[in-house]
């Protein structure tokens, strides 16, 4: 066992959350729900080997090899592992989810290149949708639906009404500093919103130990904390670098990926020129700025 090994943890009978500690990068949550004929997944992994991981954890909690999987967003770290069950698998997500997959491409690969992530074909769902979508697995009912431009712009929300269980994807990151610069901060803080107005009481982020609703009243104390900061920078004409280095995290310096703070200020900035949400930024320049807010040191894929 190492402090990095998946684990799973029953929500309500039939569902389970797949939880990859520490949460950090490509280390993300999946989950799954079904009864013994059906089975639908929500979410992947980052490689080859954890996205097998999670197959096999399936096969354990007693359910078959899914035949539909849900994405949340596009992200490597939660669509990789989508080749493992295709074809046998129906991919679903919502329409920028297909489109953002198929030209992000193999991005991954590009920002960590010594990691393995073993045997992946970029497998885009195949199924989409605009606002919202139900379907049914093993008797549970599973509503997908569209907050906006949030984390990016094809995000969902995967919400079990009946169970009281939400899948929010990266639009919580529990124990994590959120990341919206592919996304919108406003557009994050409305998220938040259509959340709480689900009324779920079992909350599972996209990366994180499973949680309540609590989460969200902190990743709105961020977002609110990320947008006052932005103004400020802003006004005084400092760029996002300057502003982030100069900052007190305060409340927010325990959470993992503290460098993230710049790349959220980045897309506080672009919307703060009037620039449309989820309007591309330089991915090359906000990495870069995140390694320089670590000294140099290049972010880290943990998977």
């Amino acid at each position: 066992m190492t402090a990095t090994d998946p684990y799973t943890v029953r929500l309500a009978p039939g569902v389970h959350a797949f939880v990859q500690p520490d949460g950090g990068w490509c280390l993300n949550n999946a989950g799954f729900l079904g009864d013994g004929r059906e089975s639908l997944l929500v979410d992947t992994a980052a490689t080859e080997r954890r996205a097998l991981l999670l197959r096999d954890a399936v096969l354990a909690a007693g359910l078959p090899v899914p035949r539909t999987v849900v994405n949340t967003h596009h992200h490597g770290d939660h669509t990789y592992g989508n080749g493992v069950f295709a074809p046998a698998a129906l991919i679903v997500g919502h329409d920028s989810c297909r489109s953002e997959q198929l030209a992000a491409g193999r991005q991954l690969h590009l920002l960590w290149p010594q990691t393995d992530f073993g045997d992946i074909r970029v497998t885009p769902p195949t199924l989409t949708y605009s606002e919202r979508l139900t379907l049914h697995a093993g008797g549970t009912e599973v509503r997908v639906l569209h907050p906006g431009v949030a984390h990016t712009t094809g995000d969902s929300i995967v919400h079990l009404p009946e169970q009281g269980v939400v899948f929010t994807g990266d639009l919580i990151f529990h124990g994590g500093t959120p990341f919206v610069p592919m996304g919108s901060l406003a557009g994050s803080l409305r998220a938040l919103d259509l959340l709480r107005s689900l009324d779920a009481e079992t909350v599972v982020p996209g990366h994180g130990p499973v949680t309540d609703p609590s989460a969200y009243d902190a990743t709105e104390r961020y977002l609110r904390w990320v947008a006052e900061l932005a103004r400020e920078g802003h006004a005084k004409g400092a760029g996002p670098l300057e502003t982030a280095r100069t900052a007190d995290l305060g409340e927010f310096a325990a959470w993992r990926e503290s460098e993230r703070l710049v790349a959220n200020l980045h897309r506080a900035y672009a919307e703060l020129d009037g620039l449309p949400v989820g309007s591309p930024l330089d991915p090359a320049v906000i990495f870069r700025d995140m390694a320089a807010m670590n000294g140099g040191v290049p972010v880290a894929c943990h998977a």
